[in-house]
């Protein structure tokens, strides 16, 4: 998941920035409202954390241009605890959500959770896949009932791939939902990935493919045939 941070109070935006990359989102963060404004209206993200009281331009008109541009993307918005017209307006232009500073960290990121999954559909919060089962909330993956010790980085890749199981996932695809924009990673840093992730999923029966050139595509699963088993997956060390 990919999100832009719109906040000018650079001690929070870094705490913020810090926590969510932690969490595993790949996070923007700017400064101002005509830079979060030209960057949303040519880049995609899965979620918009807006401050309203930002300079140059305000949240508000941040929030109404991108939904003039007929953007769905789910908004959460910040505002201090005592404006609350800004948060009745931010609501009627069509913010999903809105936090009162100062907030409580765990429960940002808990809405955070909530609305990237609202915004990829609202399906089931627990996606399966052969003996894989995938908590989109928690960010657990567990494989035959057993967690997988998966880094954040690991868990976004697989998150990936699940969600286009069967389809070809191409590495610029993989870096864009992955990694912020200052963030130089190479092809061979994909590799790296996928190939940690692979020693740790295919004990289960599971196959990410490699197309030489293009990208990769986590196989459909096949049921082992009559008389066979599939062997309970082993304990995984980290890394």
């Amino acid at each position: 998941m990919r999100i832009l941070l719109a906040e000018d109070d650079s001690v929070l935006a870094d705490g913020l920035t810090r926590s969510l990359r932690q969490s595993g989102y790949a996070t923007d963060c700017v400064k101002n409202g005509i830079e979060a404004d030209s960057v949303l209206a040519t880049q995609d993200f899965d979620l918009l954390i807006l401050d309203l009281g930002l300079p140059k331009m305000s949240g508000l008109e941040v929030l109404q241009r991108l939904r003039a541009r007929n953007s769905h993307l789910p908004v959460l918005i910040l505002t201090a605890a005592d404006s609350i017209e800004q948060r009745v307006r931010g609501l009627d232009l069509g913010a999903d959500d809105f936090m009162a500073k100062p907030f409580d960290l765990s429960e940002l990121e808990a809405r955070v959770r909530a609305l990237t999954r609202r915004g990829a559909g609202g399906g089931p919060t627990v996606i399966r896949h052969g003996p894989l089962s995938y908590d989109q909330v928690g960010r657990i993956a567990y494989i035959n009932e057993q967690m997988l010790d998966l880094s954040a980085r690991e868990l976004g890749l697989l998150e990936v791939l699940l969600q286009r199981s069967g389809r070809l996932v191409s590495k610029e695809q993989l870096v864009d939902h992955l990694c912020e924009w200052s963030e130089e990673v190479s092809n061979n840093a994909i590799e790296v990935y996928v190939h940690r992730l692979r020693k740790k999923i295919e004990i289960g029966g599971l196959r990410i493919a490699t197309v030489r050139g293009l990208g990769y595509c986590l196989e459909k699963f096949v049921e082992p045939a009559a008389g066979t088993t599939t062997p309970p997956a082993p304990a995984v060390p980290p890394g």
